[in-house]
């Protein structure tokens, strides 16, 4: 019985189909991305930004290692994390929200350079806008500053402008002698007598104002409601109200209303939404060991999130605080 050859022009012909097919299998069949460099910038060593920039970057790479490979870099904060944002140096960055705020609508520092590539993650924790004065200067509302020397921070600071912004809505900064100065500064020059009042923002307590307080009680100024109605009504929705406690400071015997902008978490508007989605599902399922970087920490909560977010949120977050139930205002979509 002879055996059943095929022509090998046949065999040639199936082996490149086999081939083929494989080759087309291999390029077709759906692989998972390679995981996302995240770059996050966050501020000095010395502040909140950097030892919760490197948990949060220690989180993503522990527990979300196929989405992200995540690292923390030290950084001049706000300002210059905005401007690294805009430069594509930096994809994820600690900011305050006022400054994530100027930054878009290209205003104050970032006149004539509007960054519309940021979008809101997540807001953190408060930074309070403490108006200090010393407990003997007669000094007790918002409205006394009227013909007073007053340290509103560093020229071209945030403080600066945040302290232009309440003294304009309370119709005084006309009326004040503004000092431009840093805190450092103003609180020497509080000490002794040179300035009546300073701005400072930070959160509490402060440590120059504990400082300054362990030789020279103090007071906060209240900011009132008519004040932080006007601002937000003007756009300026960053500003929320805080109370701080009695006795947080040496002459501080009552709680003071205040107000405070806000720490935030800011993201280049091209990084995908799977990534963003991971970095809150990650920062909220792990919060517990979050809070153990910093005390600041403690503030951080998801009830709270879009409270003060003064700019539109990158699709991945929308995507996870609905899943949250928690809605989204109009004004935060893009």
């Amino acid at each position: 019985m002879s055996s059943l050859r095929i022509p090998l022009p046949v065999i040639v012909g199936i082996v490149i189909v086999v081939v083929v097919a494989g080759v087309a299998a291999y390029v077709l069949w759906p692989r998972p991305a390679a995981p996302y460099a995240l770059k996050i910038w966050t501020g000095g060593t010395g502040g909140v930004y950097y030892p919760l920039g490197v948990k949060l970057s220690e989180l993503l790479n522990k527990y979300a290692s196929d989405v992200v490979t995540a690292s923390a870099t030290t950084s001049g904060a706000s300002v210059a994390n905005m401007r690294a944002l805009a430069a594509g140096d930096a994809n994820l960055i600690f900011i305050q929200n006022d400054i994530a705020y100027y930054g878009y609508k290209g205003v104050y520092m970032f006149e004539g350079s509007k960054i519309d590539v940021v979008r809101g993650v997540a807001v953190l924790y408060p930074e309070v806008v403490q108006i200090v004065v010393r407990a003997d200067s007669g000094i007790k509302s918002l409205y006394d500053l009227r013909g007073k020397r007053v340290a509103v921070g560093a020229a071209g600071s945030g403080t600066a402008v945040e302290a232009e912004l309440i003294l304009r809505a309370a119709g005084l900064w006309d009326t004040i002698t503004p000092q431009y100065m840093d805190f450092a500064t103003a609180a020497s020059a509080l000490k002794l007598g040179q300035v009546d009042a300073a701005f400072v923002v930070a959160g509490i307590p402060t440590a120059a104002v504990l400082e300054l307080s362990a030789t020279v009680p103090v007071n906060l100024v209240e900011v009132p409601d008519e004040v932080l109605s006007k601002l937000v009504e003007q756009g300026y929705r960053f500003f929320t109200r805080y109370t701080v406690p009695a006795g947080t400071y040496t002459g501080l015997t009552s709680d003071v209303r205040t107000v405070a902008v806000m720490a935030m978490l800011a993201v280049r508007a091209d990084v995908p939404d799977r990534v963003v989605y991971t970095v809150l599902k990650v920062m909220f399922d792990r919060i517990g060991e979050l809070r153990e970087a910093h005390a600041r920490a403690r503030d951080i909560e998801l009830a709270k999130a879009l409270e003060g977010m003064p700019i539109p949120l990158h699709p991945g977050a929308i995507r996870f605080y609905e899943e949250k139930g928690i809605k989204v205002p109009a004004e935060l979509r893009p």
